[in-house]
């Protein structure tokens, strides 16, 4: 897997969370998939998806088009730098560990959604 370094570790009894940044768009991908929808709203909302489109042009988030329309707005904001060869995309992952079992819950772009996903996970 390409490098990835820690952001952020908590733990609240048994739940810990940890903030990783990656730059496997192939992990990420992964991670997105298995996303649930109240993540990908999430999302939707770090991304900013209602001051880039119409919201006539936003696929309805129930149907087959939005996730992909959704990962292609993600993965084309997960580019570092236009000019770099070759071009490196980065992505925060969130992953919650509670009762033994891990799970790579939450894909994002930026620091701050990520962070505060992960907060909201040790609280539930």
């Amino acid at each position: 897997m390409p490098r990835q370094e820690t952001f952020l570790k908590e733990s609240a009894g048994p739940v810990t969370v940890e903030v990783i940044k990656t730059y496997d768009r192939d992990f990420a991908r992964e991670v997105f998939n298995s996303m649930e929808q109240d993540a990908k709203e999430t999302l939707a909302q770090a991304l900013e998806l209602s001051k880039k489109f119409e919201p006539e042009d936003i696929p309805n988030s129930n149907g087959i088009e939005y996730d992909d329309f959704l990962w292609e707005e993600l993965s084309e904001d997960s580019l570092e730098d236009v000019r770099q060869y070759p071009r490196q995309h980065s992505f925060f992952v969130v992953t919650v560990n509670k009762d033994g079992k891990s799970q790579d819950r939450y894909v994002s772009t930026d620091w701050p959604s990520a962070e505060s996903y992960a907060k909201s996970a040790l609280q539930k």
